[in-house]
This record gives structure tokens, sequence and C-alpha cells, in this order.
């Protein structure tokens, strides 16, 4: 007859097969560095380089992303201290954001990066410091960081561009969203289409289209847009210059469910150029770059970092 174990000496047998099966590494939890009393571990560093070689395609020194990891330690700190925390259900929206861009679910997305050894909270640690940091950087900085037309137009004539501003057209619609969960049939679906049509047929102006779909269930108006020219693809414009003031755009299956565009009105405009448009946003980026830099560096020198097992 086999004696029953003790209830705890069990707990601990099944803990010690689960780390086992998991094949996680002790040293994986040795400490590489404290930064203001937050610990970065072997685990953390080799799941960032991971997580770099992937996406540059370089391999990263051990030392660089190190660094990374420190400066994103940092990063989050700072942002508390301003209340600038983004909630867990932000950065899953941004890591959603992430994979819509690239075509995927973020399922598939999560799978993708498994499978080549990177954990998905890896990519949304990094997606919350950088997060934070756009957002205390543009919001600390904001006066430091306008850029004058004056400047803007003296460095496009450098460029040898005399022209700063073109003829184009501006565009204020509001975006419609019928609601198709996911799972949905495609008869369901298919339901969702004849309505898009029906509602089409009806709308004539975009106060019609508040009225009704603020108050129709499954079904929701966003705030209205406005756009110009060089906003817009050639397709989209086509669409826009087709529509009929008022009225609704073709519906659309997208990952939402049927999304059609009500156009509140088309009027001609003058806009930049896109040689002015690609020089400020150049001023502007490199502007950015050294006040971050700069930003980063003083709160690195504050900081307390303490180095350990070099």
């Amino acid at each position: 007859m086999t004696t029953p174990l003790p209830a705890f000496r069990l707990l601990l047998l099944v803990l010690g097969t689960v780390l086992a099966l998991a094949g996680a590494p002790a040293r994986a939890q040795n400490i590489v560095v404290m930064v203001n009393g937050d610990p970065i571990t072997d685990f953390d560093v080799e799941q960032r380089s991971k997580l770099e070689q992937l996406t540059t395609q370089k391999t990263p020194s051990r030392q660089d992303v190190i660094n990374m990891l420190i400066d994103d330690k940092i990063k989050l700190k700072e942002g508390k201290k301003y209340g600038v925390d983004p909630t867990a259900s932000d950065v899953n929206q941004s890591y959603e954001g992430m994979a819509q861009r690239m075509r995927i679910s973020p399922d598939q997305l999560t799978k993708s990066l498994e499978s080549k050894g990177v954990r998905p909270d890896t990519i949304k640690s990094r997606m919350k410091s950088e997060m934070v940091w756009t957002s205390l950087v543009r919001g600390r900085f904001k006066e430091k960081l306008l850029i004058g037309e004056k400047d803007v137009a003296d460095k496009v004539r450098e460029s040898g561009d005399e022209k700063l501003q073109i003829e184009g057209t501006e565009y204020k619609m509001q975006p419609i969203v019928l609601i198709v969960p996911r799972g949905s049939s495609s008869a369901f679906q298919e339901t969702r289409m004849k309505e898009a049509e029906q509602y089409r047929a009806r709308i004539g102006s975009c106060e019609e289209a508040n009225s009704l779909f603020r108050s129709t269930p499954n079904a929701t108006i966003r705030e209205s847009v406005t756009k110009t020219t060089t906003d817009l693809p050639e397709p989209l414009r086509k669409v826009l210059d087709d529509t009929p003031i008022g009225h609704l755009t073709a519906p659309e299956v997208t990952k939402a469910g049927i999304e059609m565009v009500v156009l509140c009105s088309r009027k001609p405009t003058t806009i930049d150029t896109p040689k002015k448009r690609e020089i400020r946003e150049k001023m502007y980026t490199e502007k950015y770059e050294k006040t971050q830099r700069a930003y980063l560096d003083e709160l690195r020198k504050a900081a307390m970092i303490e180095y350990r097992n070099r």
C-alpha cells in the first residue's frame, strides 16, 4: 500500500514538475542590473536580444540590450511621476494595431513571436515604454518642438524648390461602423451588408447620419475627421470625389465590421507641397531626437543604476 504524500510535499513536487516542463533555467532569474530598485534579469536581456534580432535582423551586443532595458525602466518611472501610465488595455490595443498593420490577427502575431522564442510580454513592455516616452517628450517640450513656417520655407528654397503650396481639396467626414462580432456567420455578415446599403439609400446629410447611428444598436458613428488631398491615397480620393455631400460611401468589410464614411463637406483649399511636408517632418524628427536624447541623458545621470555580477 502506497503512503499518501503530505499536502505540502505534494505541492512542491507539482511545482517542481511544472518548472521542469517549462524549461526555466535557474540563470534566467539572475539579476544583471538594478535600476532605481527595479531589477533587470538575464531572462529580460535574453528576451530583448531575441526581439531586437527579430525586428532589426542584426545581433545587438549584450551591453546595448542592457542599455535599452535600463532606458525603458527610466522612462516608465518618469512617466509615473507625471501620471503617464498606459493601462494593459492601451498596450493590448497597440499590440492589436501592430498585428493589423501586418495583416494578421493578434493570435497569429503571438504564435509568430513564440515560434522565434519571444514572449508577447517582451514586445508589449517595449511598446509601453515608448508610449510613455512619446507622451512625455511631446507633452513637456511641446513649445520647444514647434517648427517655424519661415524656417521650413527657407529649407525648401535651399533645396531648389520655390513652390511652397499647391491647390488641393479638403474633405470632412465621419466613419460609421456596423458591428459584426468575431466569428459571425457569412449569412449574418451578408445581412449587415444589406442593412448598410439600406442606410446608404436613406442618408442625405451628416445630421441625419448622426441622428440615426447614435441611436442604432450595434452601430457607431465616430467623430469627424478632416483630411486633405495629400493625406489620402488616390483610390480613396476618387471615392470621396464621386460621393455626393451628405451621402455614404460604399460599405466595406473590415476587422471592425461593415464600415462606411459619411462625407460632410468637400472644398478646395491650398495645401503644402509634398516637398515642404517632407522637410517639415524631417526638421521635426531631428529636433525631437535631439530633445528626447538630452532628456534621457539627464534622467540617466540622476538614476540609481547598480550592476551585478560584472
